[in-house]
């Protein structure tokens, strides 16, 4: 049986280890909280600090940055990249190739279509169809 983690060096020029999730394959970084009805699809990074709660759903190739919050039930999508500290709200979904900034909140039950930028720090609420609403 082969091992269940792999070492990656960052930018910094540091060593990260990240095991498998049981549930998708994806890389978890030690120090990152992924809960185990979560599914982090082979391809996905998620790095130390994060949280992953229950029933979410991230993505391959979705990367999951330092110290976010993936709240209950939401969805990450393919190539999304939620940054350091961001925190998406319960059941928000966040499309394809979509980058949210650093510190950044999505509200729960939002819909980020793809391709789109959440800047740093802002908070974002959407109705069922995405569209914005009024903070």
């Amino acid at each position: 049986m082969g091992k269940n983690y792999i070492d990656i060096e960052n930018d910094h020029g540091e060593q990260l280890r990240y095991r498998k999730h049981v549930n998708g394959r994806g890389l978890i970084a030690t120090g990152a909280k992924v809960h185990p009805d979560a599914r982090v699809e082979a391809g996905a990074y998620v790095e130390p600090g994060a949280r992953i709660s229950a029933g979410a759903r991230v993505a391959s190739g979705a990367w999951i940055d330092s110290n976010a919050l993936i709240g209950p039930k939401a969805t990450i999508e393919a190539g999304a990249h939620i940054g350091p500290g961001a925190m998406i709200g319960a059941s928000a979904h966040i499309g394809v190739r979509t980058n949210v900034g650093e510190g950044a909140r999505v509200a729960p039950g939002s819909r980020i279509g793809d391709d789109e930028t959440i800047r740093e720090g802002m908070a974002v609420t959407t109705d069922r169809k995405g569209f914005l609403l009024a903070a």
